[in-house]
């Protein structure tokens, strides 16, 4: 419950907030207080534990409160609070949201073979989830940690268990991150298996690594790389291509070509991380273009608030995002005869 008052000659903003018995006090506030210093540090208030509440104090006390009720509903619905959680409810609540109201985190899609549930854990997850439920085609683009794969992997899995579709095929292009691998050991399988390891990883950690492989083996889950999808026909099947970026114009529409009846299609990928050759443009770009308002196709834009990997990643992507675009205007002088 919030009470909210005035300091004596004081702008700023008190709001008290009450501690039920149901809240553990130290997952909520964190190892050494962590989660309360950071919520201090994002929005300039102070944060003081008196008996049975917590007592925020400053000019964006009621948003400091909001972050706090909000870790305080995540912890009772039985979710862990952890470090990108905790940055997430306060990009939520700095941009005047709720975690609580915002409906992410609520829809389960599937669960792993340990029993854990697997949900869309921010509104563009949620967005980018709804799309593939109401699109034959989806584009999911976005920089790394965003889900773009294993939401994916996720939604095939249950489409598949819910009998919608009758096969799953996981594709990638083979382009090699700015390395020269040389020849690899082994036959053409275990040549292509090290670009195709995230999509196992996914897989594995969704369905178990037995169960996977039976699938595999009987046909029903493909795991392949992108070449060997020319000239097939896929009806009934839920098919991923993963790293699209790296895709050529040709690539990608020979690709999307492949898509037969009952088929359901998505497309991941990271603009900001292309392997092309130079010179090359992107088929996932050129599609953009090209499709762009075709009925029946939907393109979701992942954002650095969706990354929900190390609290890092997010850090890493807004720091190269600035230094290219400081470049990029540093390299761009304007026309002074104009």
């Amino acid at each position: 419950m919030l009470y909210t008052g005035n300091v004596e000659n004081d702008v700023r903003e008190i709001i008290r907030i009450s501690l039920s018995d149901s809240a553990d006090a130290g997952l909520l506030f964190g190892i050494h207080d962590a989660n309360l210093k950071r919520i201090e540090e994002a929005f300039g208030v102070e944060i003081v534990l008196r008996r049975d509440e917590l007592v925020v104090a400053g000019k964006q006390a009621v948003k400091a409160s909001g972050v706090i009720e909000d870790l305080i509903w995540i912890l009772e619905s039985g979710e862990p609070v952890d470090g990108q959680k905790l940055e997430y409810v306060i990009h939520l609540n700095d941009e005047g949201g709720s975690y609580r109201t915002s409906g992410a985190n609520n829809d389960v899609i599937a669960f792993t073979h340990r029993g854990k549930p697997v949900k869309a854990k921010t509104l563009g997850q949620s967005a980018y989830v709804e799309a593939i439920r109401a699109h034959d085609i989806v584009f999911g683009i976005g920089p790394a940690g965003t889900g773009k794969t294993y939401l994916a992997v996720a939604m095939a899995v249950s489409e598949y268990k819910s009998r919608n579709v009758e096969k799953i095929i996981l594709a990638r292009p083979a382009v090699e991150a700015g390395e020269r691998l040389g020849f690899l050991p082994g036959d053409l399988q275990e040549k292509v298996d090290p670009y195709l390891r995230p999509l196992y990883d996914a897989l594995y950690e969704i369905m178990g690594r037995d169960a996977a492989l039976r699938l595999k083996e009987k046909e029903i889950i493909e795991v392949v790389p992108l070449a060997y999808m020319r000239g097939r026909t896929l009806d009934n099947a839920f098919i991923i291509l993963d790293e699209a970026q790296n895709t050529t114009r040709e690539q990608m529409k020979m690709f999307l070509t492949r898509m037969g009846f009952g088929a359901r299609v998505v497309v991941t990928g990271d603009v900001t991380q292309i392997d092309l050759p130079e010179g090359k443009l992107s088929g996932l770009l050129h599609a953009e273009r090209v499709l762009s308002g075709v009925d029946g196709i939907a393109f979701c834009r992942l954002r650095e608030s969706d990354v929900v990997r190390h609290t890092l990643v997010k850090k890493i992507i807004c720091a190269y995002d600035n230094y290219e675009r400081r470049a990029l205007e540093r390299s761009v002088k304007p026309d002074r005869t104009k």
